[in-house]
């Protein structure tokens, strides 16, 4: 045999001999793919289903370590959707979104309310259910207005009034702007809050924006709770207008572009926040000495001076929660869902507003039968 005729006989017996391990490779491949394509799906709904799963303190990235006292229940790093889900979940946000989520509805309720007393929109109102039978000596518009408004004797304040005054003095409703103000200042504070609250887990950079944001409306309700009482109390002497409600202002301006910083969002500075916001409030003790001197002689002197003391009182307990991290620190790790300071803050800051809320409905009774 020649050399060709030898390598040739040479490659057909390893031919032989490798037919059938590559059509057994050929055969098992399709095989061992699909298998590593439902392991690779198995372990990616295993990394999707830990991924929102609730962690510890000690679980947490750095910039969301914010109160050592709570331990778990923790949200990190979830997409904006589950976030958004989170809110009928139960983890150590669920009341704070909820406390404050709530107490926006409730005063928007309360705006609503207060804009049905609008004379256009009794009217309106009263042209919708002119089908309704009304005697001729019957005030159209307050029919119509008890009629749809049937918890508002319960939530209006203006209703608490004397006899004599009611018959005796003209009613010359005084401008509303002042008390809208308040009430919008105290919806944004509350949903801004709520926001906060409940979307703070997605990522770093979110969670910066809207910690400036809640601080922003913190900043904005304080602000806005000014309004009422100062218009009201000086709309017969304006300049007042400008020196306290400017000056509120210019204060207010300035604890949002120094919050603004990075820095003074962590939680090594909150008894520094914890300052600004009751310098603000404490402010309001300068023109509050001057109205109740100015008004001395007024009979609704000490019920508003009665809702002014209870807000006051509520925004000062708050804030003490808020800084001592009190019942958490006491015992740690036992009040993680429920009963944290944060949530004890969230509903007295609740119900300081609605204090304020009763004051200004006062103010706004007495400027309408009381012109300058």
């Amino acid at each position: 045999m020649t050399f060709v005729e030898d390598q040739a006989v040479v490659l057909k017996r390893k031919n032989k001999k490798m037919d059938p391990t590559l059509d057994s490779k050929l055969v098992s491949q399709p095989v061992d793919v699909k298998n590593r394509k439902k392991d690779d799906d198995d372990q990616g709904s295993n990394k999707a289903k830990k991924r929102y799963v609730l962690v510890s303190f000690k679980e947490l990235p750095e910039y969301m370590k914010d109160n050592e006292f709570l331990l778990n229940y923790y949200r990190a790093n979830w997409s904006l959707k589950e976030a958004l889900f989170s809110i009928f979940r139960w983890h150590n946000e669920t009341l704070n979104v909820w406390t404050h989520f709530l107490g926006f509805v409730l005063f928007l309720g309360l705006t609503m309310t207060n804009l049905m007393e609008v004379p256009q929109i009794v009217d309106l109102i009263t042209f919708l259910t002119r089908s309704f039978p009304i005697s001729g000596d019957t005030n159209v518009s307050q029919d119509s207005e008890d009629l749809f408004l049937g918890t508002a004797n319960l939530i209006d304040l203006k209703r608490i009034t004397t006899p004599e005054l009611d018959v005796n003095l003209p009613v010359t409703p005084v401008t509303r702007w002042p008390f809208y103000v308040f009430l919008g200042g105290s919806m944004f504070c509350l949903l801004s809050s709520s926001i906060c609250h409940l979307f703070s887990c997605h990522s770093h950079h979110l969670n910066l924006t809207l910690l400036r944001i809640d601080y922003t409306g913190i900043t904005t309700m304080i602000i806005t709770s000014f309004f009422p009482p100062i218009y009201y109390i000086f709309q017969c002497d304006p300049k007042w207008h400008f020196v306290y409600l400017g000056g509120i202002t210019s204060l207010g301006l300035f604890t949002i572009i120094t919050l603004l910083s990075p820095t003074l969002s962590t939680s090594k500075f909150r008894a520094f926040r914890a300052l600004i916001f009751s310098s603000m409030g404490l402010f309001g003790i300068v023109p509050g000495i001057h109205a109740a001197i100015v008004n001395w002689s007024n009979p609704r002197r000490n019920i508003t001076l009665a809702y002014e003391s209870a807000m006051a009182i509520f925004y000062l307990t708050g804030t003490m929660f808020y800084v001592s991290r009190i019942p958490e620190r006491l015992k740690p790790g036992w009040f993680d869902l429920a009963g944290h300071s944060h949530q004890i803050f969230h509903i007295l800051v609740v119900m300081g507003a609605l204090a304020h809320y009763g004051a200004s409905l006062v103010f706004l009774e007495w400027r309408d039968r009381n012109g300058c």
